[in-house]
C-alpha cells in the first residue's frame, strides 16, 4: 500500500475565503518507518525503492532513523503514537536485532498507545520461521505480505522473487510465528489475465484465512519499466467483470470492503491505512517518507525526506527534504481524497475537526454532487455512492474551481 501522499497543488473552490480555527482536539498520531531496499525492483513499482547490496547497512540506517525522528519530535510532544508501519522497499530484509533496537529507540521516544499496531511488509522470498517469530517476540503484531498472485506466470510477468508454493508457505509461517493478524497483497488486471486466472488467485488466498486482503488493479505508473515497456492488459470489459466477480467472492467469504482496495474479517481493517483515510496524523521517517503533522493553532504541514539512501545516511546532508503548509485552498481536495476512498465515507464532523474549516464551506460543491449521484444525500456523513467510488476522479472534480 502506498502510505502517504505529497500535498495537492489544486485549487478548491468555495473555500479560500473561509476562516481557518485552532484544531480543538488533535487527530490520532501514527509513524511510518521506509526500509528503501528490495532484493529486486518490480517492473510496476514506482515506490521509493533500491535494490540491496549483499550486505545491508542496518545500524547505520537505524542510527539515521532515530536521529531523523529526533528531529521531528518537537512537533509531536506530548502525543502517543496509535499505529506504526514498516514499508519499503522490504522491510523484512532487516534482521530482528535491528528492529528490535529500533522499535526501542522509538519508544523512548514517544508513547505507544496500549493497543498499538505495529505491522511489518513482508516478501514470501524473504520468509524466515526464526526471523518471524523473532519479530513478533519484538511487538510487531500484524503482517503485510506481498503475495500479488500464485500462479508462476502472472509472477515471472511481475518480476517476482518467490512463486506459489513459497507464497502459500509464507501465511502459514506467519500464523506458526503468532500472527493472527496479517495482510494478502493480491493484485488483478495483471498480463494476460483472464476472469478465472483472477478468481483462482483470490480462491487461493482466501483459502490461507488472512484476516485482511488488499486486491488492487495493476496500474501503469511513469518511472516504471511497464510504464516504458507496457505490457499487453486485459481488455476493460474483462477488468470489470474481474472486479464484480471478485467483490462478490470476497464478500460471500466474510470479507467486507472499507475501502476501495481493501477489504477484511470484521474487526480487522487496517488501522495505520484507516487513520491515512481519516485525515489523521503521521510521522515519516526514512529515505523518501511523507508525513502530515496537523498543530493546535490550525496549521497543517506535509513534509517528505530525501529519497536516495546515500544522501538520507550522509551525515552532511539533512533527512528533510521539504515541507509545505496546506492553504485553506487545499484542505477540502487534501480531506476528500482520502475520506471518499472509504465505502462508508466518514462523519461530517470529523472535516472542521481536522481541517478547521466549517462544513457550510462544502455545501455548494457537496450539493452539486449529490444531484449527480456521485455523493450520498447524508447530512452526518461525508460519503461516496456505489457509482461514485467507481468514478471517484469525477466526484472529486465537483470540489474544484
Amino acid at each position: 500500500m502506498t502510505d502517504s501522499h505529497p500535498a495537492s497543488s489544486l485549487i478548491i473552490g468555495g473555500a479560500a475565503s473561509s476562516p481557518r480555527a485552532p484544531l480543538p482536539v488533535l487527530p490520532p498520531l501514527a509513524l511510518y518507518i521506509h526500509i528503501p531496499w528490495c532484493v529486486r525492483k518490480c517492473p510496476y513499482c514506482d515506490f521509493n525503492s533500491h535494490t540491496a547490496s549483499p550486505v545491508l547497512p542496518e545500524e547505520e540506517y537505524v542510527d539515521a532513523l532515530l536521529a531523523d525522528l529526533d528531529q521531528d519530535l518537537h512537533a509531536v510532544y506530548g502525543r502517543e503514537v496509535s499505529s506504526i508501519f514498516f514499508g519499503g522497499g522490504t522491510p523484512s530484509l532487516f534482521s530482528a536485532q535491528a528492529l528490535g533496537r529500533l522499535l526501542k529507540g522509538v519508544e523512548q521516544r514517544i508513547p505507544f498507545a496500549h493497543d498499538i499496531e505495529i505491522t511489518l511488509e513482508a516478501n514470501p522470498g524473504t520468509f524466515e520461521q526464526e526471523k518471524f517469530v523473532a519479530y513478533r517476540k519484538l511487538g510487531i503484531n500484524r503482517l503485510s505480505i506481498g503475495i500479488q498472485s500464485f500462479q508462476q506466470q502472472k509472477l515471472e510477468a511481475l518480476g517476482r522473487i518467490h512463486n506459489g508454493d513459497e507464497a502459500v508457505r509464507a501465511a502459514g509461517m506467519a500464523r506458526q510465528a503468532g500472527f493472527d493478524n496479517f495482510n494478502l497483497d493480491l493484485m488483478h488486471g495483471l498480463p494476460d489475465q483472464s476472469l478465472d486466472d483472477a478468481l483462482s488467485d483470490l480462491r487461493q488466498a482466501i483459502e490461507l484465512k488472512p484476516t485482511h486482503i488488499s486486491w488492487y488493479q495493476l496500474t501503469l505508473e511513469p518511472n516504471t519499466v511497464f510504464w516504458n515497456q507496457p505490457p499487453v492488459l486485459p481488455e476493460d470489459d474483462t477488468l470489470w467483470d474481474i472486479q464484480e466477480a471478485g467483490q462478490a467472492l470476497l464478500a460471500a467469504h466474510g470479507y467486507a470492503q472499507y475501502e476501495v482496495s481493501a477489504y477484511a474479517q470484521p474487526g480487522r481493517p487496517a488501522r495505520h491505512n484507516l487513520n491515512y483515510w481519516s485525515f489523521g496524523d503521521f510521522i515519516g521517517i526514512g529515505a523518501g517518507a511523507h508525513g502530515k503533522l496537523s498543530h493546535p493553532d490550525g496549521r497543517i504541514v506535509r513534509t517528505w525526506k530525501t529519497r536516495l539512501p546515500k544522501d538520507y545516511l550522509n551525515p552532511a546532508k539533512s533527512f528533510q527534504a521539504g515541507e509545505k503548509a496546506l492553504s485553506n485552498d487545499e484542505m477540502p481536495f487534501e480531506f476528500l481524497m482520502n475520506a471518499l476512498r472509504l465505502t462508508a465515507g466518514v462523519e461530517s464532523r470529523l472535516y472542521p475537526e481536522r481541517t478547521g474549516l466549517p462544513l457550510e464551506s462544502l455545501a455548494e460543491h457537496r450539493r452539486e454532487a449529490e444531484q449527480s449521484g456521485l455523493m450520498q444525500v447524508e447530512p452526518s456523513r461525508l460519503a461516496a455512492t456505489e457509482r461514485g467510488q467507481l468514478f471517484l476522479n469525477d466526484l472529486l472534480q465537483k470540489f474544484l474551481s
